[in-house]
């Protein structure tokens, strides 16, 4: 009888865990499908429209893939839930590498062609550098406070731009390897896919930065470390599959370009908004984050050279996520 007063106080934070739960997932899913309704919807009206595959592939398909993430990230910056911004960003750009690359290459040795050597993964460490500087005030000023500006958000959206430069130089000259959608509906189905994938991507949003908010709150940890784990991981669930499969399928340039476009664009895109929206605070301790972020972006163009030809082997894969799970111990037992 001693022990039934104590199981019933237990009860309300255990559906509480749930509830949090459910909307986290709640809020994956709708993120997920909401992103292709959006990208099917918006690809299928821009064909109608008779706009060039160069067009469509610059703007829909290249933002699209990153709806998830920008959809929580925006969410999360006009709450001020600034660890949840950096974190999303920073926990899914070393997911990318470290996980979904070492996945990869454990089972698909990964071959990388000379572009993405020599331009698209030197950009990538370019966005680790810049994020290494926005987000340290004190390597310069040890009283000021670790803080990214509106000002150091449109200098990431400026190198954005020179990327996306770069995007349409390769498009035009045919060694473009993004998929543009070609599925087309009706205009009235297109607009309303569109309607409905912007409604799912808001929502899906808050459903995560609410949850994430609550969970880390009930498990004692901050937020920081839920959007570098849960939050990240979860929307970089598009890249894994697109990844896996793509590499399944032979297609390792698509691979590989799809992780390294999607860090880019995860720096100097939807930190570059976030920041923009409101200035973010760094939250204590992502400097190891920030490293990290850094660290895998230069072992990943340090490897193409470690072996035979240009490839990640499986070795270096295995290397990737060793380093991953060490992150992960530190993390939460440290």
């Amino acid at each position: 009888m001693s022990g039934s007063p104590m199981m019933d106080c237990n009860y309300p934070s255990i559906l509480d865990d749930m509830l949090n739960s459910l909307l986290l997932v709640t809020g994956f899913v709708l993120l997920i499908y909401g992103a292709n309704l959006l990208i099917d919807g918006a690809s299928s009206l821009a064909h109608r429209l008779k706009i060039s595959d160069i067009v469509i592939g610059l703007t829909i398909v290249a933002f699209g893939t990153s709806a998830p993430e920008l959809a929580v990230n925006v969410i999360a910056s006009f709450r001020g839930s600034s660890s949840i911004v950096t974190g999303n960003v920073l926990g899914s750009n070393i997911f990318n590498i470290m996980v979904i690359l070492g996945i990869t290459a454990l089972f698909f040795p990964l071959e990388v062609k000379t572009n993405t050597t020599w331009i698209e993964i030197p950009f990538t460490i370019l966005a680790a550098l810049v994020v290494l500087v926005i987000a340290g005030d004190r390597m310069f000023a040890p009283s000021a406070v670790n803080r990214i500006s509106r000002e150091e958000g449109m200098i990431c959206l400026f190198f954005f731009m020179i990327f996306m430069a770069y995007i349409a130089f390769t498009i035009k000259g045919g060694s473009y390897t993004g998929g543009i959608p070609k599925k087309v509906f009706s205009l009235a189905r297109s607009v309303i896919m569109i309607i409905a994938g912007l409604l799912m991507l808001t929502f899906g949003g808050r459903f995560i930065v609410n949850s994430a908010s609550e969970i880390a709150r009930l498990l004692g940890v901050t937020e920081r470390i839920i959007s570098l784990t849960i939050v990240s991981v979860g929307t970089s669930l598009p890249e894994l599959a697109a990844s896996v499969i793509a590499a399944r399928k032979k297609n390792v340039d698509m691979a590989i370009g799809n992780i390294v476009g999607s860090n880019i664009f995860n720096v100097f895109l939807i930190l570059g908004v976030s920041a923009m929206v409101n200035p973010v605070t760094v939250p204590g301790g992502s400097q190891l984050d920030v490293l990290l972020n850094l660290l895998a972006s230069l072992l990943l163009f340090l490897f193409i050279f470690t072996g035979r030809g240009r490839k990640i082997e499986n070795w270096e894969g295995a290397i990737f996520l060793l380093i991953y799970g060490s992150y992960l111990y530190y993390l939460f037992f440290r």
